[in-house]
């Protein structure tokens, strides 16, 4: 199966374009948005796009169906809400994600405002997919994030690792900034960048690490299954597919301020369990939470089947604790990982792959009308 393959991501200053127009992608700073600028953005969705807005496995939020004609109006009034970087290659290289379950005082905000500024002020070519993991609140979250470069607390301060290492360098909350820059240059300058491509883990299997950045072992956690409901801070609420349309965004505003997870949930700010409004998942047992679906066609110009259809008609069929994950082509965007069961799009059908990613070797090749609840079989 063939696919292009961009190397960037899109951008709101960069916005990518799709079967239904340009998506723009917001990088949210801090991974957290006040009640003004998600009202914002919601309005904006619905004024200068098609009114559906995503939310992406790197806690950015996607305005969907912009044209070239509406772009301009809709930067200026994300401008005027603080959510725009002064230029496309800062907007490039502010990929960071922040862990949701952050307490105020405990020092993550005020390193992702540092990270921030320092990336947009740093010459580094890093490329386009190149990110940065604040995962440092009580325990380590996002452990499963793919992403390059992650900052985790370690005892009293911080560790500095790269993505694939299993020790990193520890370093007070007022150096961890420059931690990062120094592992990310490092990255640079050992041959990381491939054609203006390249990611950390890969790298680490031809070139070793300075010896700073292997001193100190990371502590072993379970990984964080993340479901609907109250958590730390507030309560998580989920979106069918990771989508919706822009009242619910406005909706959800009205009950506080809201963090954007790379579960492709929302956490709610403040509120014991998640607020009852139309188009959100609750239910922390709702089939829907158990498949994954991108866009498929034709929104995607690369997709070669409609997907979410016929993930919510298979979802009934996933048992608890298992996941399926319906690509429209062998890229597998909306989940790069390993699934239970992958179903991969063709010109004539679909691949089932078992445990394996979208672009895997397929057990099988089932047609769409073969694929039903009852031939699954977990």
């Amino acid at each position: 199966m063939s696919f292009d393959v961009k190397g960037w991501c899109p951008g709101a200053l960069r916005p990518m374009e799709s079967g239904d127009g340009w998506v723009v992608r917001v990088r949210v700073p801090g991974g957290r948005m006040t009640p003004e600028q998600a009202r914002g953005i919601a309005a904006a969705a619905a004024r200068h796009g098609n009114g559906l807005i995503d939310l992406s496995a790197r806690a950015n939020v996607q305005l969907r169906g912009v044209t070239m004609e509406s772009h301009a109006p809709l930067i200026a009034e994300l401008r005027a809400l603080e959510l725009i970087d002064r230029d496309e290659s800062a907007e490039a290289r502010r990929n960071i994600v922040v862990q949701p379950f952050w307490t105020a005082g405990d020092g993550t905000l005020e390193m992702a405002t540092a990270l921030a500024e320092a990336l947009a002020a740093t010459d580094l070519p890093l490329p386009g997919k190149f990110g940065f993991a604040l995962d440092t609140g009580a325990r380590p979250v996002l452990r499963a994030l793919s992403c390059d470069i992650r900052v985790e607390r370690h005892g009293q301060g911080f560790l500095v690792l790269a993505d694939g290492a299993t020790a990193g360098a520890v370093v007070a909350e007022a150096d961890v900034t420059q931690a990062a820059l120094d592992l990310a240059r490092w990255f640079v300058d050992s041959g990381g960048i491939t054609a203006g491509r390249g990611r950390m883990r890969p790298h680490l299997a031809r070139a070793a690490l300075p010896d700073a950045f292997r001193a100190a072992p990371r502590a072993d956690c379970p990984d964080l299954v993340a479901k609907s409901g109250p958590c730390p801070g507030g309560a998580l609420v989920a979106l069918a597919f990771g989508q919706m349309r822009a009242e619910t965004l406005a909706a959800l505003s009205d009950h506080g301020a809201l963090r954007v997870t790379p579960w492709r949930m929302l956490l709610v700010e403040g509120v014991a369990a998640p607020p009852a409004i139309p188009g959100l998942l609750t239910d922390p047992e709702d089939p829907l939470t158990r498949v994954v679906a991108c866009t498929g066609a034709p929104g995607c110009p690369q997709a070669r089947q409609s997907t979410r259809d016929l993930a919510a008609r298979l979802a009934p069929a996933v048992p608890v604790g298992r996941l399926l994950h319906v690509s429209g082509c062998a890229k597998g965007c909306a989940h790069p990982f390993p699934a239970d069961f992958t179903l991969t799009a063709t010109g004539a059908g679909f691949d089932l792959v078992r445990n394996g990613r979208a672009g895997d070797v397929a057990l099988a090749h089932s047609t769409t009308d073969q694929i039903t609840p009852e031939s699954l079989t977990f």
